[in-house]
């Protein structure tokens, strides 16, 4: 479904095209001099800079090659890991593949981002940068993520993509890490149909950035530059036509947030009181930009009937946002047969395996109402619990893996009822095996030895706002 932004074109925007076309000038670049030169790149680019706080901003022609600009700017390349989470639009994975890099995917928390305890496990020698997705314009925990970027020497890349506009703690998304992207294709706050940006508070990123989207050239060029250029770049320049739709749907940022935040007000509170229903984690209410409201509900097959009912999808079923979804990244389908950059002899990781899970744990009775796509259930293939089964505590330190097969579910008050099969898994040299579960015909104890399968009919989880740690990768 189409952002709010494409429902509000109109004058604003036929005027500023108009004025581009009247002038017979459509290159991003031109000379001052010249009258038919109206620089709406330029222009773009500098009122977007100043409202996300920064001093530079390159604009390009779509939020994939914005990726692709920043991740290669700052120098992630081959040998490199980047941590990304497992719920994303495939570009998050598809421009660190095209960096040359390997994405290592990361859980997500209730806020359908990344899980900051997961991405500190997931960090290895070679990790070279955290990319933080705004899903579903709602800010990630980018406090603790800058913490532990900060801690371990990492990159922090923003993908803005969909949460133009949101900020986190008084501060606008795409400012806080060491470079944020955009995307203004027809699926965000504001559009052109298509196009990107990526901004910065370091000059010499920025001077980068330009350069790869600009076949090495140095910002705001002015003739060819021949002899000066300091590598190789590409062509991700945007056209005056598409910077000047965008100027116009600028200027109608804060009319489109105020109105989505009020929308999503209204239908929250005339639906909290129903039964069952949760909603998702947000980390800045007044922050984020509201584009969806996402419940999550008693069942999968609940879920999936109010789907049905509403000529919808479950968010499992909906395409290249849920991992399991993307074949090519599964089965590391690179453009070319050597595989490469996942054969690459800089990388020393060894094999890289993108497990397919039965389905996400996080997703599941997961809907977004907005307009929205719905979601459903997900069955984790590797969960790890902070918790108690009865009463007794079954996570242990160190942590202890389980390999879920089946799961079934849930409640938000503390309490969750299930079945769930689990195979036991160890941790070589980490803990001695025994967990105590209470059989669910007696109600006595029982202890259930390594590497065996069972039933587990009623569990309680404490502290469920804290809890953080599902883990679908393993």
């Amino acid at each position: 479904m189409p952002g709010p932004g494409m429902e509000l074109i109109g004058e604003e925007e036929k005027r500023e095209i108009l004025e581009v076309l009247d002038c017979g000038y459509l290159f991003r670049y031109g000379s001052p001099d010249n009258p038919d030169f109206r620089a709406k790149v330029y222009q773009l680019e500098q009122r977007v800079a100043e409202l996300i706080g920064v001093p530079y901003a390159v604009a390009v022609n779509s939020g994939t090659s914005a990726l692709l600009v920043a991740l290669s700017g700052l120098g992630v390349g081959p040998g490199d890991e980047v941590i990304v989470p497992g719920y994303t639009f495939i570009a998050s994975m598809s421009a660190v593949i095209y960096a040359r890099a390997i994405p290592i995917l990361a859980e997500v928390v209730r806020s359908l981002n990344l899980d900051p305890g997961d991405v500190r496990r997931k960090i290895t020698p070679r990790s070279k940068a955290i990319l933080a997705v705004h899903m579903l314009g709602n800010p990630a925990r980018m406090d603790e993520l800058k913490a532990i970027a900060d801690e371990h020497d990492l990159l922090l890349i923003e993908d803005c993509a969909q949460a133009f506009g949101a900020s986190h703690g008084g501060r606008m998304l795409g400012s806080i890490g060491q470079a944020g992207t955009y995307s203004f294709n027809i699926f965000k706050t504001i559009t052109a149909g298509d196009g990107g940006m990526v901004v910065t508070a370091d000059e010499g990123a920025y001077r980068r950035f330009f350069g790869i989207h600009d076949q090495g050239h140095s910002p705001l060029r002015m003739g060819v530059e021949v002899g000066e250029r300091p590598f190789v770049g590409q062509d991700f320049r945007m056209t005056e036509i598409a910077a000047a739709v965008l100027l116009a749907q600028l200027g109608k940022l804060d009319r489109i947030l105020a109105h989505l935040r009020a929308n999503k007000d209204r239908f929250k509170e005339a639906i909290s009181d129903l039964p069952g229903l949760a909603f998702r984690e947000i980390s800045d209410p007044q922050g984020e930009c509201a584009t969806l409201l996402t419940v999550f509900l008693p069942t999968e097959e609940i879920a999936r009937n109010i789907a049905e009912e509403l000529n919808t999808k479950v968010v499992a079923d909906s395409g290249w946002h849920v991992y399991s979804n993307m074949e090519q990244i599964l089965e590391k389908r690179t453009v070319t047969p050597e595989g490469c950059p996942f054969t690459c002899p800089y990388y020393q990781g060894g094999e890289v395996e993108y497990l397919q899970p039965m389905d996400l744990f996080i997703f599941r009775r997961r809907e977004n109402y907005s307009p929205g796509v719905s979601v459903p259930n997900g069955r984790g293939r590797c969960v790890d619990y902070r918790g108690h089964v009865n009463g007794t505590d079954w996570f242990g330190d160190p942590p202890r893996v389980w390999l879920c097969t089946k799961m079934d579910g849930y409640s938000d008050d503390g309490n969750i009822t299930w079945n769930v099969t689990y195979e036991f898994q160890r941790r070589p040299q980490t803990w001695d095996a025994t967990v105590v579960y209470r059989d669910p015909e007696t109600g006595q104890p029982v202890e259930i030895p390594e590497n065996s399968t069972i039933e587990i009919a009623t569990a309680k989880l404490y502290k469920i706002a804290d809890f953080n740690t599902l883990r679908l990768f393993g």
